[in-house]
């Protein structure tokens, strides 16, 4: 039997912070161990091993995103709900640069398809009802949205953008402009 007060959904959360301390790429069993000041073979009862700690961090993630984008789209529609959905995934970047580097891990099709992935596509979609915009454009749009986010974001977090002016909320601001511009006068084909 495990530790008393130990569970999954405890060492999932430990992990969770522990990612945002020192990175998702350093959380380990043998870490979370030495955290709860434990051995670690008692915490092979809640998680198999560190692949399946790191997994259920990434499913924690995509859940408060999702929790999050879901509260921020409430009443928006057209470039008010591409904004405040961009900024929820900036935000969350910021204040959880280790869960959010989670929620980029290769899940196994099971875990991808029980997690809240799909709520994240589904609310992407959502946005691109108010651009007008059919298949398959609507995916490839789903797809240069997520791509400008994450790229967007990553290099941020990574200081990629620290060393210059101007000041990387009004690229911020200007990038979600030129978004909005382009959705709204979709190419085609």
């Amino acid at each position: 039997m495990g530790r008393v007060g130990l569970s999954t959904e405890r060492l999932v959360r430990a992990g969770a912070e522990l990612a945002d301390e020192v990175g998702f790429d350093q959380v380990t069993v043998s870490a979370l161990a030495r955290q709860f000041d434990v051995k670690v073979a008692s915490l092979y009862s809640h998680v198999k091993n560190s692949q399946d700690l790191k997994t259920g961090i990434a499913l924690l993630a995509l859940e408060e995103l999702a929790d999050r984008g879901a509260a921020a789209l409430a009443g928006r529609a057209g470039k008010d709900a591409l904004v405040a959905f961009a900024n929820v995934y900036r935000d969350y970047a910021r204040e959880h640069p280790g869960r959010y580097a989670a929620a980029q891990l290769r899940l196994d099709p099971a875990a991808a398809a029980a997690s809240a992935g799909g709520r994240h596509a589904q609310m992407t979609r959502a946005i691109l009802r108010g651009y007008d915009l059919t298949e398959p454009d609507q995916t490839h749009a789903v797809r240069l949205l997520g791509s400008v986010f994450h790229g967007y974001v990553s290099l941020e977090l990574a200081g990629g953008f620290s060393h210059s002016a101007p000041d990387s909320q009004e690229s911020w601001s200007r990038t979600l402009d030129a978004l909005d511009a382009l959705l709204r006068n979709w190419p085609t084909p």
